[in-house]
């Protein structure tokens, strides 16, 4: 979780191999992950909020089929995994239809099909409710449920929204400016204040004393500066 800019994307997209790390390091059961960013890609998948990665022109049944292909799947296992997925996310009766002619939210469904296409031991979330109605949302947050608890799925996802934290998160990591400034249960970061506070109150002023202490450290600087 953070604020806009703080670094949520592209931590994700980095986990994710679609861009390198500058500095630090990446690691994924304890392989590094910059180096062997193929073994990651075909352990992993990434589902993104709003209506890119999928081919509107295309029918549910062709986009799969397609990113499929991509993962060096083919035949009867592959239509095998199409018919499962779109059952999982409720779109069989649509399978056949442009997907320029869905809803929204059963694009948002479509995404996390295409998402476990490979079957992912880890799926990252971008944002994956972002922009639809609470009735979508909250399918779109029970089938991210069911991927984690049922099909024991390693998911990470980054929002926005304070709820869907609480609803989903098992371990909440809090970064601001690429930094991550707090880690923890929901109930750890509560202990991290003596107030009884909601989980938004907890972030924003987690967030607001990392920025203080910045603050605090650039006076100090520019003070030592004038000094010399």
């Amino acid at each position: 979780m953070g604020i806009n800019g703080a670094g949520k994307t592209t931590t994700i997209r980095m986990l994710a191999s679609i861009i390198s790390p500058t500095s630090g390091s990446l690691t994924m059961n304890g392989v590094d992950a910059v180096k062997n960013h193929l073994w990651v890609k075909q352990r992993i998948n990434m589902i993104t909020g709003g209506e890119r990665n999928l081919y509107w022109r295309l029918t549910a049944q062709e986009n799969l089929r397609y990113f499929g292909s991509l993962y060096g799947q083919s035949g009867p296992m592959l239509e095998e995994r199409i018919t499962h997925l779109l059952d999982t996310v409720g779109l069989t009766e649509v399978r056949d239809i442009p997907v320029e002619r869905y809803s929204k939210g059963m694009k948002q469904r479509l995404q996390i099909a295409r998402g476990l296409i490979n079957n992912p031991e880890y799926l990252f979330m971008d944002e994956p409710t972002l922009g639809l109605d609470i009735m979508i949302a909250q399918e779109i947050r029970e089938l991210i449920l069911k991927q984690a608890r049922e099909e024991e799925k390693g998911i990470l996802l980054t929002t926005h929204y304070i709820s869907e934290a609480e609803e989903l998160c098992d371990y909440i990591y809090v970064i601001d400016h690429g930094e991550m400034i707090a880690k923890g249960t929901k109930q750890e970061l509560r202990e991290l204040f003596v107030q009884d506070l909601s989980l938004e109150e907890i972030l924003v002023r987690i967030i607001r004393k990392s920025r203080e202490g910045e603050e605090h450290e650039e006076g100090a600087v520019n003070n030592e500066s004038r000094d010399c």
